[in-house]
């Protein structure tokens, strides 16, 4: 029983994708995880799979968690929740059928499997970062300054390739287009990660296709720095979002996390003595602040949540100008940093 247990997680793990298309099929492909709401299958971003990996032990394919509750488990544990089987020779009997394997007379040891290339990974993002260019005066520039953005070009974060592989889910095409890439890097500066925000030809906008927005490599823990940290640190999820806080107070250490679900996960430097959480209005940016608060309090950091009075703060600056947000921001920063926002 061992090593068909063992055999059958190790061919979920490398199929792990099917798996969630199969189980999670409300969620989507991001990099290098399957991103969905929770275990229930609802729409979301609060849970995310990781499909690539080795297919046993830590950091294996398969393994997921949830940044909103933090549970956490594998892909027999996905299946068993999203069918309701209880018994456990019922669970491999299930996985079985789904990788469309005969069910044993005999216990089988594993048939060692030749491990695909994958895909999204750290590597991959590196290679596609060196190939971008800085964004001053390109697409992308444009595109920021179409959002109110005019220090997009000051972060070395932050670069442009005119020519960035994209294909739309269930299409067998992909098509090359203007991207703005943004670096995921770890708390030691090195590059685990990219994203990707494909644009309009005109950069007036987003790219008009289904999926403009996708990261891969390694994005759990890290985030776009697109400041330097100092004794302070405000985080938030969007990249234009958190350029909106540096429109209004410049020079504000700011890292996007990119979604609420890798929110609730960052990885906080050392030394930090206060952090800020800027949020989206909606629960999901709400469950994320509270998970990382959490978190940072155990270490004896204080936390502060910023709120904005739209959507989000991308729409704050948008609709009322970069003054109002400072004055807005003066509201909720602690007094012991509101000389940066007026200094």
């Amino acid at each position: 029983m061992y090593f068909e247990t063992e055999d059958v997680i190790r061919a979920l793990a490398e199929n792990a994708e099917g798996v969630c298309r199969a189980y999670l099929p409300a969620g989507r492909r991001e990099g290098s995880y399957w991103i969905v709401g929770d275990l229930q299958n609802n729409p979301g971003r609060s849970l995310f799979v990781r499909l690539t990996g080795p297919v046993l032990g830590p950091g294996a394919a398969g393994k997921f968690t949830d940044g909103a509750t933090g549970e956490h488990g594998d892909l027999l544990d996905i299946i068993r929740v999203r069918t309701g089987i209880s018994r456990f020779p019922d669970l491999l009997a299930e996985a079985r059928a789904h990788l469309g394997r005969p069910q044993p007379a005999l216990p089988v040891a594993p048939v060692p499997r030749k491990a695909k290339a994958p895909g999204g990974t750290p590597a991959a993002a590196s290679r596609l970062f060196a190939a971008s260019m800085p964004i001053a005066g390109t697409l992308a520039d444009t595109y920021l300054r179409s959002r109110g953005l005019t220090h997009g070009g000051m972060t070395s974060a932050l670069r442009f390739h005119p020519k960035c592989w994209h294909r739309d889910e269930g299409q067998t095409r992909s098509i090359p287009r203007p991207a703005l890439i943004a670096a995921v890097t770890d708390r030691a500066g090195a590059l685990q990660g990219a994203h990707r925000t494909w644009l309009a030809p005109d950069g007036q906008g987003k790219a008009a296709v289904d999926t403009p927005r996708r990261a891969m490599g390694h994005l759990l823990g890290n985030a776009v720095r697109l400041t330097p940290h100092d004794d302070i640190l405000v985080v938030g999820e969007g990249i234009e979002t958190m350029l909106s806080l540096v429109e209004a107070v410049p020079g504000l250490p700011v890292w996007a996390s990119l979604s609420s679900g890798h929110l609730g996960a960052v990885l906080l430097p050392e030394g930090l003595q206060r952090l800020y959480i800027a949020i989206d209005s909606d629960p999901a940016g709400q469950r994320a602040a509270e998970r990382l608060s959490a978190i940072a309090t155990e270490v004896g950091v204080p936390v502060r949540v910023l709120e904005p009075q739209l959507g989000d703060f991308n729409d704050d600056l948008r609709a009322n100008g970069k003054e109002a947000l400072r004055q807005h921001l003066a509201i909720q920063i602690g007094p012991e940093d509101r000389h940066r926002l007026f200094g």
